[in-house]
């Protein structure tokens, strides 16, 4: 486990690992990871039985006048049209340790929106 300092994280990476110990990717139905920080979200498609990345969003280069939660359903429609084009469908969802609202949700309804079934 990583060494975390202060509470909060120790907390979140903690309830990652408990995630982490069921969920689990395949080459055909990818783990789809979730990290949000204060200022940014970032969602990939992992294979971890190879141990390589398949397809990864973000809203770091997204400007405009969005709030934080349009631009998390605009990174999972992304996350979508890119599995898409791998012929992927289906997706395990690793919410990362976070809880499963605001901007996790909303990523995870713009994915829907995309066409990914989880």
């Amino acid at each position: 486990m990583k060494k975390v300092t202060n509470k909060k994280a120790t907390q979140r990476v903690r309830r990652h690992s408990r995630i982490r110990a069921k969920v689990v990717g395949t080459k055909e139905i990818p783990r789809l990871a979730v990290y949000r920080s204060n200022k940014y979200i970032y969602a990939q498609l992992i294979d971890d039985a190879a141990g390589a990345t398949v397809a990864t969003a973000s809203d770091i280069s997204e400007k405009g006048k969005k709030t934080k939660t349009e631009k998390a359903k605009m990174v999972g429609v992304v996350l979508a049209k890119a599995a898409k084009n791998k012929k992927i469908s289906t997706v395990v969802f690793d919410r990362g340790g976070f809880i499963f609202t605001g901007r996790v949700k909303a990523l995870a309804e713009g994915a829907r929106e995309g066409g990914l079934k989880f």
